[in-house]
């Protein structure tokens, strides 16, 4: 052996390349895993928002999380539910006199929302539980899962204290609560995106300066307020206030944002105020996702990296037509859910690029050379 040459392997390093192994298995598996639960939670935001949208999210005014599961099978038992409706302050003020069937339209949205819930809470638990049992989770990754776990059930609670807001003292659900319930959901979302990034393998390019590392972050979490405020839009009607573009009510700045006092009360509670700070908000998403282009166009042209800053860019032009066209249009179910999906694809693919500047997670087991 030439000098300065490392010796041969440790013995067991055969075993140790055979345990890597393993874990690229498992870690293949979990991807798939995570990536089921990800369609399921973003199918589950669809279906919420259009929960939402069609005024459906106060049809079932009990929270039973086992028994739930199963419909009205009967006509008494639909009778029954639509009595339960009917003590309401909805059904009094906005929807007296509705026939069985119209509120089975509605009820069956609220349904389905509550069922794809339970069915996420499955899709994640039983695997995971599986998992861990066998040993294929690294440790690393233990308490991370067991926290989304953790977030999946307070996703749970925070739907039921959402509902319950509109069952006394409201014809609707406060928008606070529905904007922290589209929130959380996003924020799972994000995290799941997060872990996934770490188990998957990443190119070789080189990481540019921690500017452009910060920048992908403060995006993706700019993001994520910009889907809080349209939680905040969604919860008011609020996309109804102005249904003109590039004006609002024919200006920049429209009559009427601070009518309410104290002032700050109109950021939350005044609808044409609520939709003026969304769009400034969408403007200032795509300002962001602009420059950080250019910049990674500067700091990395040709890399992974650069590649995923210009269709990040791409995905919130899209969005931001997508928005003009839904108020243009005076927020119709079709464009209105366009909207709210697109905007999980924007914060997934903002999240995993960000993922992107710190690599996968390394292996728990390593090969070590003698010099």
């Amino acid at each position: 052996m030439q000098p300065g040459q490392p010796d041969a392997p440790f013995p067991d390093a055969k075993s140790v390349l055979d345990q890597q192994a393993r874990i690229h298995r498992n870690r293949a598996l979990q991807r798939i895993w995570l990536g089921v639960v990800l369609v399921a939670i973003f199918a589950l935001v669809l279906v919420g928002g259009a929960t939402r949208l069609t005024d459906s999210g106060l049809s079932i005014t009990e929270w039973k999380p086992i028994h739930g599961v199963i419909p009205p099978l009967s006509e008494a038992e639909w009778q029954e539910e639509l009595e339960l409706y009917r003590q309401i302050p909805e059904y009094q003020l906005i929807n007296k006199g509705m026939s069985l069937d119209e509120f089975k339209v509605i009820y069956w949205w609220e349904w389905a929302h509550r069922l794809l819930a339970r069915g996420v809470g499955i899709l994640f638990a039983v695997p995971l539980a599986f998992f861990v049992v066998t040993g294929r989770i690294e440790k690393r990754l233990r308490w991370p899962l067991f926290g989304l776990f953790v977030l999946g059930g307070l996703q749970g609670a925070v739907g039921w204290w959402m509902v319950a807001s509109g069952l006394v003292d409201r014809v609707d659900v406060s928008q606070y609560r529905l904007a922290t319930h589209l929130t959380l959901a996003c924020l799972i979302f994000a995290a799941i995106v997060w872990v996934m990034g770490g188990l998957a393998p990443h190119s070789s390019d080189p990481v540019p300066g921690p500017g452009l590392k910060r920048g992908a972050g403060a995006l993706a979490l700019l993001v994520l307020v910009q889907i809080y405020l349209g939680g905040l839009v969604a919860g008011l009607d609020a996309g109804l206030a102005s249904s003109t573009w590039p004006l609002m009510n024919g200006a920049i700045v429209p009559v009427g944002l601070w009518e309410l006092a104290p002032a700050w009360l109109n950021l939350f509670e005044n609808p044409l105020t609520v939709q003026f700070v969304h769009r400034f908000g969408g403007y200032a998403v795509f300002a962001a996702a602009l420059w950080h282009m250019v910049a990674a166009l500067r700091a990395a042209p040709g890399t992974t990296h650069c590649r995923r800053a210009v269709v990040l860019f791409a995905l919130v032009t899209v969005q931001a037509l997508i928005g003009i066209i839904t108020i243009l249009t005076q927020v119709p179910l079709g464009w209105a859910l366009a909207h709210q999906g697109w905007a999980v694809l924007v914060l997934g693919f903002a999240v995993a690029h960000w993922r992107g500047f710190f690599g996968a997670y390394p292996l728990e087991t390593e090969i070590r050379l003698r010099s």
